[in-house]
């Protein structure tokens, strides 16, 4: 894949509201028409695949202790552990009733716990979770391996680090967002680099594979010299990701960010100069930018699936184990199984009456058409590789990719003549120009995408 480079006019140009595409057709499409039925369908057409997937489980767990205020996510706000009680019993029930659909010769080979904040769980609530999941599924505890939990810094002292690794977890991914005190202040996050390191420190003397830190650009207050401060902190504690995120103000969806003042938000331009201090200052310092929002080592097994052109993406981001079946349990959560998706009621209430009754707590999803699968290949292509080339589609769905994709060629046509692509009559290669648009690219080949595209974030 071509390394990037960073056009302010081009990316400014074509800075227009779209997908993030961590899945095809995105989860705006999912219908109440396809739900638990459907679902178990699909889970025992994949257990008779003549190669069965292994398996990937997402766990959600909503819980946070205080409420930080640019948070989108799907999360409750309490200080009262034994509010935690009724949730787990009933993902416990989930974790019964979704094993007995899958095969168990089929192996966990991915395991992530997100939020809201996991760690809000104790120990002794954390270890009976992956006590229960080993019980009904099978985990691999040799070979390839990812377990994954997100960390909040302000509540994880190094005694829970040493704790986690003994459960077995292998990666940590911390929330970090910005280290300038004034800009914590006004989203309601304050941690000190000091309380940080320490844990990174910790994380590395019990042998964690990798530690992720997660940034926000965008956030109020945020100047490019206050950005490059915290850029330089975390830097030097070299963690082996680094992800860095466009804030999207949309106080309109999302009440908590109403508690953000819209004044002190950076400009549109001041946010490009920020991205672009955060790719140029990253990048100089030895990471490799996977796409998107994605920096990693180069020795780390992101950079080197990019570079082999095995890298894959679904709703945790970026990832390296593709040929997984993705089981999402929690309020919320979404499964990718076999040829549908499926999602997970959002509140914590329904969804735990729903386990209660015996049911699983399934709302809405879909099953892939055709055009679905083609579409989300060439869309897959293009988020992971940079490059589309069109034997590949043509053995794959024995299709004409240049007759299949007729009424896509205008717009094709456009972004080459913009030099975001280049096109050849075998293949469509991302310039280095185009890798920080990937999302304005993949939306040649959307089906769905409609005029006004507001239901999504801006690309930058």
């Amino acid at each position: 894949m071509t390394e990037p480079l960073f056009d302010t006019e081009l990316i400014r140009r074509y800075d227009h509201h779209g997908p993030r595409y961590t899945s095809y057709p995105t989860a705006a499409e999912f219908h109440d028409g396809f739900a638990e039925t459907g679902y178990r369908e699909q889970a025992r057409l994949s257990n008779d695949d003549l190669i069965p997937k292994p398996l990937s489980l997402y766990l959600h767990i909503p819980f946070c202790r205080s409420l930080c205020y640019y948070c989108a996510c799907n999360k409750k706000i309490t200080q009262h552990a034994e509010d935690a009680v009724p949730y787990l019993a009933a993902l416990h029930n989930e974790i019964a009733i979704q094993s007995a659909l899958f095969d168990p010769d089929r192996p966990v080979i991915q395991l992530h716990l997100g939020g809201g904040t996991p760690t809000f769980l104790s120990d002794a609530q954390l270890e009976s979770l992956i006590g229960h999941i080993g019980q009904h599924f099978t985990l691999r505890h040799r070979g390839i391996r990812e377990w994954s939990v997100e960390i909040d810094p302000r509540t994880v002292t190094p005694e829970r680090i040493s704790a986690l690794a003994g459960m077995g977890f292998n990666r940590l991914s911390m929330g970090i967002q910005d280290f300038h005190p004034p800009v914590q202040r006004a989203v309601n996050r304050i941690q000190s680099p000091a309380e940080v390191a320490g844990l990174v420190n910790e994380a590395r003397h019990w042998g964690f594979q990798s530690i992720s830190f997660d940034l926000i650009y965008g956030l109020p207050l945020q100047t490019p010299a206050s950005f490059e401060q915290t850029l330089q902190k975390v830097v030097a504690m070299s963690p082996d990701r680094i992800s860095v995120y466009n804030y999207a103000h949309l106080p309109d969806r999302f009440r908590a960010q109403r508690l953000i003042d819209a004044a002190d938000l950076p400009s549109a331009a001041e946010k490009l100069r920020l991205l672009e201090l955060s790719v140029n200052y990253l990048c100089d310092a030895g990471y490799e930018y996977i796409g998107m929002d994605h920096f990693a080592m180069p020795d780390d097994s992101l950079s080197k699936a990019r570079r082999s052109g095995h890298l894959h993406r679904n709703f945790q981001g970026y990832s390296t184990l593709a040929e997984c079946d993705l089981i999402g349990m929690g309020a919320s959560a979404i499964s990718h199984v076999g040829d549908c998706y499926v999602q997970n009621v959002k509140e914590t209430k329904p969804y735990t009456a729903q386990l209660t009754a015996g049911y699983l707590p399934t709302t809405r999803g879909l099953l892939l058409s055709e055009d679905d699968k083609v579409r989300a290949y060439a869309i897959h292509s293009v988020m992971c590789r940079g490059l589309l080339r069109y034997a590949e589609l043509s053995k794959r769905f024995d299709i004409d990719p240049t007759v299949y994709f007729e009424r896509e060629q205008p717009r094709l046509a456009e972004l080459q003549r913009d030099g975001l692509i280049d096109l050849a009559p075998d293949r469509l290669e991302v310039t280095a120009k185009g890798r920080f648009l990937l999302r304005t690219i993949a939306m040649a080949f959307d089906a769905y995408r409609r005029p006004d595209q507001k239901l999504f974030s801006k690309a930058i």
